[in-house]
């Protein structure tokens, strides 16, 4: 394979990436400028986008879970639990590839770490000592939200969903990033600087969400697969792996750090020789483009679907949105 034909493939994820960033930018915008004339009690004039719901996952697990209890769909965020089906859906089918074909703060996160191999010639690993356990905290934190989630039953579910932090929740979401404390501006600028260094410090350390989508990727019929007869041992696929994943030393790779992102297959310079396949139903292994059309075609089916159902749109109305506004600092979960 050509390295322009390489240029070309990893440009196709690439540009998905960069699509669905600019996207979430444009609806963090609009709905920025709908709070504000909520705030302003000016007509409302610019319509509330729905796929800011993607930023409440445990919302939208408690939503999953009334539904497959009770039938109920979530009347106030029910876009979070089309993303979030979304998002479990292809990490399923595809290992974790939301998160490195989807994921806007895993795009940011990819973007600071190649920034910082252009810049400073390299990245850096941590010891073994360290990494595993650093590792473990996503899944702590992970198994501590589902744990709460589980343990929460459906009428407890519905009858949070009726207070007043659940109905304004993605409104103190903005307000975090818009009236963000000092203390929480540091914070982030050391993880953006530490992602500079490390490969994806926050999804390889402390993404919940990733940690989430690992373990349904663990079930995957997907993964990548090595034939050790024509490997020359190069050792190019484990230096180009995201997730630092030792692909040359293994037949396959079955971890829940594997994104689906297929560097390793694109950089891979002997023919046939690292694919990413689904067992007997892709004997010569997907490749980017089809991958590409799929997640993007999952997705637009699927909210396409949900706006037809109408399992988009809240059904909480503004009006009532907005006599909430005054009091909200006092709203706690």
């Amino acid at each position: 394979m050509t390295k322009k034909t390489v240029s070309f493939k990893s440009t196709i994820r690439n540009g998905i990436q960069f699509a669905v960033l600019v996207l979430t930018i444009f609806v963090g915008t609009k709905f920025y400028f709908f709070v504000k004339q909520l705030e302003n009690g000016a007509e409302i004039t610019i319509s509330r986008p729905p796929s800011v719901e993607g930023f409440l996952p445990i919302g939208s697990l408690m939503g999953w879970k009334l539904w497959f209890q009770t039938g109920i769909w979530d009347p106030l965020h029910p876009a979070g639990m089309v993303i979030l089906g979304f998002a479990i859906l292809t990490s399923f089918f595809w290992r974790k590839s939301f998160c490195s074909w989807f994921c806007p703060v895993g795009t940011i996160s990819e973007w600071a770490w190649k920034l910082g191999r252009k810049i400073f010639g390299r990245n850096f690993s941590l010891p073994k000592w360290l990494d595993i356990p650093l590792r473990s905290l996503k899944y702590i934190v992970m198994i501590l939200f589902v744990w709460a989630v589980i343990s929460v039953p459906a009428s407890g579910i519905l009858a949070y969903f009726d207070k007043p932090y659940m109905k304004v929740v993605d409104i103190k979401m903005l307000y975090f990033f818009t009236k963000m404390s000092a203390f929480t501006g540091i914070v982030l600028l050391i993880l953006v600087v530490f992602s500079v260094f490390i490969k994806n410090f926050w999804c390889r350390y402390l993404c919940p969400y990733g940690a989430l989508m690992g373990i349904f990727s663990l079930i995957s019929p997907t993964k990548i697969e090595r034939n050790e007869i024509t490997c020359t041992d190069c050792g190019l696929c484990t230096k180009s792996c995201p997730s630092d994943l030792p692909v040359d030393k293994k037949l396959a790779i079955y971890s829940a750090e594997c994104t689906g992102c297929m560097d390793c297959t694109l950089v891979c310079p002997s023919p046939e020789t690292l694919d990413f396949k689904t067992g007997k139903l892709t004997p010569k292994g997907w490749s980017v483009l089809e991958i590409g059309i799929l997640v993007v075609g999952i997705f637009v089916f699927l909210v396409g679907l949900a706006k037809l159902s109408g399992h988009w749109h809240s059904q909480f109305p503004f009006e009532e949105m907005r006599n909430l506004l005054p009091n909200i600092e006092l709203y706690d979960h």
